[in-house]
């Protein structure tokens, strides 16, 4: 656990990780308006790690440790290259609400590949239930997806699909280099393996931009401001300021608790896409973002809260009244 000197700074660690991630998906489709999804990865990515290396440097911090480049470096293609610029492509066809509600699975794919922890988890019947539920929530909100907007998009139901599931590997890829990282610690400061992790991710997405030939089409000066201000908020808020408080609450708290940003994420950028891009979520994603968000509670309610036996039994009733009485919402 921190020190008590610096209590003062989980809360706002928690604000940046609620915040700031939930708006940078709304950041990265503005970025997309200018930049193919590679290149905008590489750029914020590489722009970050430099910037916090050259910072670092100054103040004379080494990075000459080539186990420690190799460790931070294979995390930072898992989570960063792979889980996030994945949801960058994917945000070619989908919306920023879309995108984030997808990206909730995330809790789910812990506990399933987590498997040193299997015993642990699945001693405790809510957990089983909770991914039973999230996933038919996870169904739910695609049905409701697959066709909404596809008119008014011109984008096809068979690309929308391929987002999610693309969608759903990045939260695979996410999970797998997080779990690489607990197992895997490298040795320099927090800030240095932050640092690293960005710059090999930043190299890495400017590779499979080339392999896409991404570069090819690519103008710096036709793109619009739009595009350069969600890049500018991707380098400074999403990939140094809500990361390192990512990374630095991962050492301090619990990585349950720490998960818990993909629950209040979707509904941060499902208002500010409202309010700043006229995005609209319809009633069958609305319900489907309520049945995930409570699957994914139930996995960890009770690392949050010690329940009585009775408080358990008025939960299952309370999921099996929800399920007897639901009639699916029409579109709004």
């Amino acid at each position: 656990m921190t020190h008590s000197k610096n209590s003062w700074l989980i809360p706002v660690a928690f604000t940046n990780i609620y915040v700031i991630w939930g708006i940078t998906f709304l950041a990265i489709s503005f970025g997309l308006k200018g930049f193919p999804p590679f290149i905008l990865s590489g750029f914020r990515f590489l722009a970050a790690g430099i910037l916090m290396l050259g910072y670092l440097t100054a103040k004379g911090e080494k990075a000459n440790s080539i186990v420690n480049w190799r460790k931070n470096g294979i995390t930072g293609i898992l989570i960063l290259t792979g889980g996030t610029g994945l949801v960058a492509w994917g945000e070619q066809y989908i919306t920023a609400s879309e995108a984030a509600i997808t990206i909730a699975t995330g809790p789910f794919w812990f506990i399933a590949i987590d498997k040193k922890n299997w015993k642990y988890y699945f001693s405790d019947k809510f957990i089983p239930i909770g991914l039973v539920i999230g996933f038919i929530g996870l169904i739910l909100f695609l049905k409701g997806s697959v066709n909404a907007n596809v008119h008014h998009s011109g984008i096809s139901s068979s690309l929308r699909i391929t987002a999610f599931i693309v969608l759903a590997i990045s939260s695979v890829v996410w999970v797998l280099g997080s779990l690489y990282s607990k197992k895997n610690p490298a040795g320099h400061s927090t800030f240095m393996n932050i640092a690293q992790q960005l710059i090999i991710a930043g190299i890495a997405s400017f590779i499979i931009a080339f392999f896409r030939k991404e570069w090819d089409h690519f103008s710096v000066t036709s793109i619009p401001l739009s595009a350069w201000l969600g890049l500018l908020f991707l380098i400074f808020f999403g990939s140094i300021i809500a990361y390192l408080s990512y990374i630095w609450l991962l050492s301090v708290k619990p990585a349950a608790l720490v998960s818990t940003h993909t629950y209040i994420n979707p509904i941060v950028t499902v208002i500010a896409g409202w309010i700043i891009a006229n995005q609209t979520i319809n009633g069958n994603q609305l319900y489907g973002l309520s049945v995930i968000l409570t699957g994914v509670l139930l996995t960890n309610i009770t690392k949050y809260f010690k329940l009585s036996k009775r408080s358990k039994v008025k939960i299952r009733k309370v999921i099996r009244y929800l399920n007897k009485t639901h009639r699916p919402y029409q579109p709004i």
